[in-house]
């Protein structure tokens, strides 16, 4: 159980026995996730009721077809997980191939700690425990911007205002930190990759109205 420390645990400390969750849950498939009873992409809430299907081998798409994400019950299991039940809150987001996997767990003080490819992905601030995948390769999430932005504030429940976005690139082994300009208004930045380049959106509205506040090129 993702809840249960041993007597060996408690002398990791808290931040210890989650670098140890972590590393161990970047190991595992869909399949494993969902014996080990977390809620998936159906419902976040409830273990695996199919168990028999979701244990299957994963189908694989007809040739010229890409993979795309799975909801259960399907053999190979969802392509998502989160667990509801302790306050680890761990979160797993696998590519529609299997191939990465990002997972996230609440340490000391709810503080997101990031893991992609099993690879610890360090952040200057505040992580989000959600994230997605971008063309199988990135793996896009946000954090808390910088405290003297001059939008910046907090909205309740430990939010802050205005967010910067975490681009991690797995063929590269490389994260890239976006931050908002001093006028950009990024309370809900998205970030959209069109033909090798990235346009960043404040918000999901200007993302459905195609109005980016600016374009980023990585290397």
């Amino acid at each position: 159980m993702v809840g249960g420390r041993g007597r060996a645990d408690r002398g990791l400390g808290e931040d210890g026995y989650c670098e140890r969750l972590g590393k161990l849950f970047s190991r595992l498939s869909p399949r494993d996730f969902a014996a080990l009873g977390l809620g998936c992409s159906r419902r976040i809430d409830r273990p695996c009721r199919e168990p028999p299907t979701c244990s299957q081998d994963p189908v694989t798409p007809p040739a010229g077809e890409r993979p795309a994400l799975r909801e259960g019950p399907v053999a190979g299991a969802c392509s998502g997980f989160r667990d509801c039940s302790t306050r680890y809150g761990v979160r797993a987001a696998f590519t529609a191939d299997d191939r990465h996997l990002a997972v996230t767990v609440h340490g000391r003080w709810s503080r997101v700690m990031l893991w992609v490819d099993g690879i610890r992905v360090e952040a200057p601030s505040f992580l989000d425990d959600v994230g997605h995948w971008v063309d199988g390769r990135f793996y896009v999430t946000t954090m808390a911007a910088l405290d003297d932005h001059p939008l910046q504030g907090h909205v309740g429940m430990g939010q802050t205002a205005i967010l910067s976005l975490v681009i991690h690139d797995v063929a590269t082994a490389a994260t890239h930190i976006v931050d908002p300009e001093p006028h950009e208004d990024w309370s809900f930045p998205v970030a959209v990759l069109r033909d090798g380049e990235w346009l960043l959106y404040p918000t999901l509205q200007a993302r459905d109205t195609d109005h980016p506040d600016r374009t980023l090129t990585l290397p």
